[in-house]
């Protein structure tokens, strides 16, 4: 029997254990299930750094791999065949030995805020303290709203929305993933869904990177569950953030969308204080009979002109010093 015949009959699927991790893992095995009707894929739950360590902000625990390294290092041993990751949280670089075989079509990229009293973020009173462990959405805020107080709040999406509603909280807000909040069904505490131009995303927010080891197998497996559009997208937004050197704790964001034959991106470099913005746009409009692989390649073009023109006004300057 070969590997490929093996895996058919069952694939181990590694997670992290909080309930939006499970929820995204179940989706993905519903996907491989409908694409492999003889698979029966199991669930490993595995714990990383950024789950065990919540008494600290996020940059300052270790950065890049925060809540993927144990995973890696699994499938890179072979105890898993494949990891589901939220792939904003995933580095831009592929890990040794390692790709992201798939990304299914992504729900919405947008952030929402969830108040104490159901106020948006136009209404929150001046000097409200906000939470959040990410620099891009503090640093943003604090663009918009320089008044706020931003402190750090760590815990799964359940726990962060427990925090600003618990009769001692310091909280007045916080911000979250639409995407994660919609998962798990909790989309009433959302007093506003915040417009891109705002509050624009993390690289890749909204859509699963399927990790697998690089092996024709693997390919054979997951392929089928990639979305065209979401993969073009997600991999524009992440090689901006790639070009200025960035990883997943600093103050970057970009969004990338297609209209018919068009690619648009968007990305943003703000300093830590809210005090300077860098936006930065573009478009590429590919040949009709243009391949997947055409269409990524002037993809990633348009993402590193877009990240030099970043760093031409002062990107470097604002990052310089962050990434931990």
């Amino acid at each position: 029997m070969t590997d490929l015949q093996q895996i058919r009959q069952q694939i181990r699927i590694g997670t992290r254990a909080s309930n939006l991790a499970r929820w995204q893992t179940d989706h993905v095995a519903a996907l491989l299930r409908q694409q492999h009707p003889t698979l029966e894929p199991t669930i490993q739950v595995i714990s990383t750094k950024g789950d065990e360590i919540l008494d600290q902000a996020l940059p300052l625990i270790g950065g890049k791999g925060l809540f993927t390294e144990a995973l890696e290092n699994a499938l890179r041993g072979g105890d898993i065949d494949c990891a589901v990751h939220s792939l904003k949280d995933l580095p831009t670089e592929d890990a040794p030995g390692l790709v992201v075989g798939a990304i299914p079509d992504r729900a919405d990229v947008r952030d929402v805020i969830v108040s104490r009293d159901h106020r948006p973020l136009a209404d929150l009173p001046e000097g409200a303290t906000v939470g959040t462990s990410s620099r891009r959405r503090a640093a943003q805020l604090l663009h918009r709203r320089p008044d706020l107080n931003i402190i750090d709040i760590r815990g799964n999406v359940e726990t962060r929305i427990k925090k600003v509603f618990a009769d001692d909280t310091p909280y007045d807000a916080t911000l979250l993933a639409y995407a994660g909040v919609a998962r798990l069904g909790l989309s009433q505490h959302i007093a506003e869904v915040l417009p891109l131009e705002l509050m624009l995303n993390a690289p890749g927010q909204g859509a699963l990177g399927i990790q697998c080891r690089t092996d024709a197998d693997a390919a054979t497996i997951f392929a089928p569950l990639n979305h065209i559009g979401t993969r073009l997208a997600a991999e524009a937004e992440r090689a901006f953030l790639a070009g200025l050197g960035g990883g997943c704790s600093v103050p970057v964001a970009a969004f990338a969308h297609e209209d018919g034959d068009t690619l648009h991106l968007h990305g943003r470099v703000i300093a830590v204080d809210g005090g300077k913005l860098i936006d930065v746009k573009g478009q590429v409009t590919f040949a009709p009979d243009a391949d997947d692989s055409a269409r990524t390649t002037h993809a990633l073009k348009l993402a590193q002109n877009l990240a030099n023109q970043a760093r031409a006004q002062g990107a470097d300057a604002i990052l310089a010093g962050l990434e931990a």
